[in-house]
């Protein structure tokens, strides 16, 4: 199973002075030839015109068919020996993929997408299979992917066998499988976490066509493999430049998790305890306790899912302690499938610093909020974050002022906690378009349960006026059922979100100046989510497609555009042209 790599340990470096070698090595013979036929020894040798070495075999290397047992690579010198013990299958073409795995010992020059073919027939079978494969939600191609063939059309294949015929996507997600004999085959694609060659892991993404496809001479066809002594190496500007698109679409999707488990357990701090769950608890809730501890010496704080649980700890007696014994209940997937409640005693530590001699100065309380840019949007609040869990304001020390000319306004507010977030504090207060605003808090406003004392703050800021943003108005058509519309930034983040029933226009006003993406999902369930797939029921999941480019937006602009959502699936090649074809200044 493993590769052996065989070298001299003695330095070979290139004579000083002259050009810099940027070729790949040549290869100046084998055995046996490239495209023989008949083929039943179990060694092959290829020599090249100058030393090479291997890079990253275990992981380029593979063979079509798959071979139960790896074979075993030596590089001697200036030649690479390939070894195998399994018998081959009669009548059946043998692609051995290197990929870009052998360079020269000097300059690391690779050969790029290099393959050696053999038949144990009398003819090299010469059918090809091309695609592509994308991520379900981004529609980006995936890393390290397997693209598989079998010919066997039971969907069980798949998770019990290995593949007929086997590549590996590019890092552009095309695939081509070459050397396939003419037949009926399943397609499928996999990121083949235990490198087993098929789908056994709940937790594998994976991609499969909902029909069979055919392989015929009628649909594509390889010409006879050339002489691989004269094959010259492909020109890498030219080829960079080329996006291919294959046959078939794969869209690859990792499975709902279904197993229920403590995922993990951690204290990041002192204060702070964290247990995640594979999945939010249903009718089983997960609860923790801390043997001997009063309920209030600690507070429990669950995301909005209820997979993540936060337990900050109160009394000093508690978080100055090193160690401590947790019990957690959590829904728990038995061997059988049964969903139960287990229950763990989890230790969590953290190394509590020791003070240094003389007095110890507390650790600051930094509250940051979003006054930060000086401007505030209409109807926005001001939000106070911080690490720690706040405790109650001291409003006393807080003031915010209207400021005109050399007048200043005292403005009303009030303060309330975030139900959801003990570190967030949110403020009320009538602010109005085009003012400008005083924030002053003085020292020790804020501050934490623990303690900690915020330094006093002052900051100027306006209320944007609405004539400072630009509108966004799509309208889409050309689909039957829900959809969700999503605005995205340059990195994809979700800013907004929009849910419709059918087609119409959809806009999204105040926006600032900048970039923005927009993707479709076709919410073909209606549970107003993305929703992904699932093999074992012929599930895909859903759909999803972008804005044909990035809509750039200026300052005070309005956008009219069309979307034509009629094709599932779809991200072009990215663009940055100014506002569409119907635009014009803010209203």
């Amino acid at each position: 199973m493993a590769f052996i790599l065989v070298a001299s340990c003695a330095k070979v470096s290139s004579p000083s002075g002259g050009l810099k070698d940027k070729e790949p090595p040549r290869i100046v013979k084998s055995e046996p030839v490239s495209g023989q036929t008949n083929f039943r020894d179990k060694k092959i040798t290829v020599t090249f015109d100058e030393f090479v070495v291997l890079d990253k075999i275990t992981e380029k290397f593979m063979v079509s068919p798959p071979l139960k047992e790896k074979p075993v690579i030596n590089v001697r010198g200036k030649s690479i020996i390939l070894e195998y013990d399994e018998e081959l299958k009669d009548s059946t073409t043998y692609t051995f993929y290197f990929q870009d795995a052998i360079r020269d010992l000097n300059e690391s020059n690779a050969i790029d997408n290099y393959q050696f073919v053999i038949s144990t027939g009398n003819v090299v079978d010469s059918l090809s299979v091309t695609g592509n494969v994308f991520s379900a939600y981004t529609l980006d191609p995936p890393e390290n992917t397997l693209v598989m063939l079998y010919k066997d059309p039971a969907d069980s294949a798949f998770i019990t066998s290995i593949p007929d015929y086997i590549t590996k996507a590019s890092k552009t997600g095309y695939f081509r499988i070459d050397n396939i004999k003419e037949g009926i085959y399943r397609l499928y694609a996999i990121q083949d976490n235990d490198n087993s060659k098929n789908f056994n892991l709940p937790n594998e993404a994976i991609a499969y066509m909902d029909t069979l496809i055919e392989v015929s001479s009628a649909r594509n066809y390889i010409p006879p493999l050339p002489d691989s002594l004269k094959i010259k190496p492909a020109d890498k500007t030219i080829a960079d430049t080329i996006v291919l698109k294959g046959d078939y679409k794969l869209i690859l999707f990792e499975p709902e998790k279904k197993m229920r488990y403590l995922t993990g357990s951690s204290r990041s701090s002192q204060y702070k305890l964290l247990y995640s769950l594979s999945l939010p608890p249903d009718t089983n809730d997960f609860e923790i306790i801390i043997p001997g501890a009063g309920r209030d010496s600690y507070f429990i704080e669950k995301n909005r899912n209820g997979d993540t649980t936060l337990v900050w700890l109160t009394d000093s007696s508690l978080y100055s302690q090193q160690q401590l014994s947790t019990i957690a209940t959590y829904p728990f997937t038995d061997s059988l499938g049964n969903t139960i409640q287990k229950q763990d005693t989890i230790l969590m530590r953290f190394l509590v610093s020791k003070p240094a001699r003389g007095k110890v100065k507390p650790a600051p309380f930094r509250v940051t909020s979003s006054l930060t840019a000086g401007a505030l949007k209409p109807g926005q609040n001001i939000a106070f974050t911080s690490t720690t869990p706040f405790r109650a304001p001291d409003t006393s020390r807080i003031r915010i002022y209207e400021l005109k000319e050399k007048e200043k306004i005292t403005v009303p507010y009030r303060i309330e906690k975030d139900k959801e977030n003990p570190c967030r504090l949110i403020m009320h207060a009538e602010l109005l378009q085009k003012r400008n605003y005083l924030f002053i808090a003085d020292s020790a406003a804020f501050g934490n349960l623990y303690g900690g004392q915020a330094d006093s703050t002052g900051t100027k800021f306006i209320v944007r006026n609405n004539e400072t943003f630009s509108k966004l108005k799509l309208n889409i058509n050309n689909f039957e059922g829900n959809r969700i519309i999503q605005l995205l930034n340059e990195q994809d983040k979700i800013l907004r979100e929009v849910q419709a029933g059918k087609d119409g226009t959809t806009e999204f006003s105040l926006l600032d100046k900048g970039k923005y993406k927009i993707r479709v999902i076709y919410d073909i369930n209606g549970d107003g989510k993305w929703t992904t797939g699932d093999f074992i029921t012929g599930r895909q999941p859903e759909p999803v497609s972008f804005y044909p480019r990035e809509i750039d937006l200026p300052e005070n602009f309005w956008a009219d555009q069309d979307w034509d959502i009629g094709e599932k699936n779809v991200k072009m090649v990215k663009s940055t042209p100014k506002a569409g074809s119907r635009t014009g200044p803010g209203r």
